[in-house]
């Protein structure tokens, strides 16, 4: 238990040491022989090529198997599932909605007073977590149609699943406006934050049509942008700068998803804690680009240590306990165990991947590299990390950290 300097031997078993040791965090394994000179019987350096490289694989590899899990298990706690209005294409003619007097075109607002919301990701289907209600007694759908809000009469209760049921649509308003910068075009033109993105002139703002790539293409010219604010529908004309100030955007609007807590059931969570296992892991992989293009900040890429680590977990903690969701707990153990799983095996001395390597050119050169210069270089490496921790460390301590807000993440 805990990291060395050792305390105490508690105990001997199956020929492995158990230890008390000083620095009370977690714990550590350190097989035989990883000193990289002992090459006695049964020790690490002495196992063939492919066992030495499975053992250094497999903790990385735990790591990877642990966020799956992890990323699952917050799905099926419940997660801020992305969501839109169905925006209608075409309606089947037996269909509840055709009797209804739903047509092309259509945007289902709202069923007896209940927003009628689907999922904005084609084909990522969920159960809500919290369904809305809405008052039976209004027995009517309103939808937007030529630009104004249509009542369309019900003449016996139906469920929005029924109401949908042949019907084709496109998600759209999902996106949604969460701050405005001060003497923006945004501000200017009296767009407020709580306001959702219907369209760009005759553009309709959707997944395949995303609020910024659109105005890129109207930089410095006047658009037309329609947005709804509450129950009530809007136009607004802004002209997106061609120069913004830096952080602010052409616009100068912080956008973010619209979004409802949902659940997925335990193998479709699982399959979506793979996908964004995978998702992350390449993140960090292509960071380096995404830097040198500057897709991102430097700002928005630092390096967190142990104390900035413990402020994120408390946060997590306080979200949990405030909303009562898993979903902050289970979202950042993932993370953390998915960083561990790609930091391990980063090419560098002393970590998992730096041993990998020499493998490697142990099996390109046919013999082993020198023992004792493969143990210094590792040393090497290893004090450069515990500098870099300390320097984080110092770091997260002197400078005030930016939290996650998980509670605007959740949408409470």
């Amino acid at each position: 238990m805990g990291y060395p300097p050792r305390l105490a031997k508690l105990f001997r078993y199956d020929g492995t040491d158990f230890t008390l040791n000083l620095i009370p965090f977690g714990g550590f394994a350190r097989m035989k022989g990883e000193d990289a000179t002992d090459m006695s019987p049964g020790s690490f350096n002495a196992a063939s090529r492919w066992a030495r490289a499975g053992t250094l694989v497999a903790g990385p590899a735990m790591n990877a198997l642990l966020a799956i899990v992890l990323f699952a298990a917050s799905f099926m706690a419940g997660f801020p599932a992305v969501v839109g209005h169905p925006q209608v294409i075409g309606v089947e003619a037996n269909s509840t909605a055709a009797a209804v007097g739903i047509k092309a075109n259509d945007l289902i607002l709202d069923l007896n007073g209940a927003p009628v919301r689907v999922s904005a990701i084609p084909d990522f289907k969920y159960d809500l977590l919290h369904k809305a209600q809405g008052n039976p007694s209004l027995a009517r759908v309103t939808v937007l149609r030529d630009g104004k809000n249509v009542d369309l009469p019900l003449d016996h209760p139906v469920s929005q699943d029924e109401l949908l049921k042949g019907v084709n649509f496109n998600p759209v308003l999902a996106t949604e406006v969460t701050a405005v910068a001060k003497n923006s075009p945004a501000q200017q033109a009296g767009i407020q934050g709580g306001d959702f993105i219907y369209s760009v002139n005759d553009t309709i703002v959707s997944e395949d049509n995303p609020l910024n790539e659109v105005i890129k293409l109207h930089l410095g010219q006047q658009v037309k942008l329609t947005l709804l604010r509450g129950n009530q529908w809007l136009t607004m004309n802004v002209t997106p700068r061609i120069n913004p100030p830096a952080g602010e955007g052409s616009l100068g609007v912080e956008i973010g998803p619209s979004s409802i807590l949902a659940t997925l059931p335990p193998l479709r969570a699982l399959w979506e804690g793979v996908r964004s296992t995978g998702d992350y892991i390449m993140l960090v992989l292509q960071l380096p680009i995404m830097l040198l293009a500057g897709q991102i900040k430097p700002a928005d890429a630092q390096l967190t240590g142990p104390v900035g680590i413990a402020q994120m977990v408390g946060g997590a903690v306080t979200a949990t306990m405030d909303t009562g969701l898993w979903f902050p707990i289970w979202r950042l153990s993932a993370v953390l165990s998915a960083a561990l799983a790609i930091t391990n095996l980063l090419p560098l001395p002393a970590l998992d991947g730096g041993r990998l390597l020499f493998i490697l050119v142990e099996a390109l050169r046919g013999r082993l590299v020198n023992p004792e210069r493969e143990g210094m270089i590792h040393m090497v490496g290893f004090m450069l990390l515990i500098g870099l921790l300390v320097l984080v460390t110092v770091r997260d301590i002197t400078t005030a950290q930016q939290g996650i807000d998980w509670i605007s993440i959740l949408g409470q």
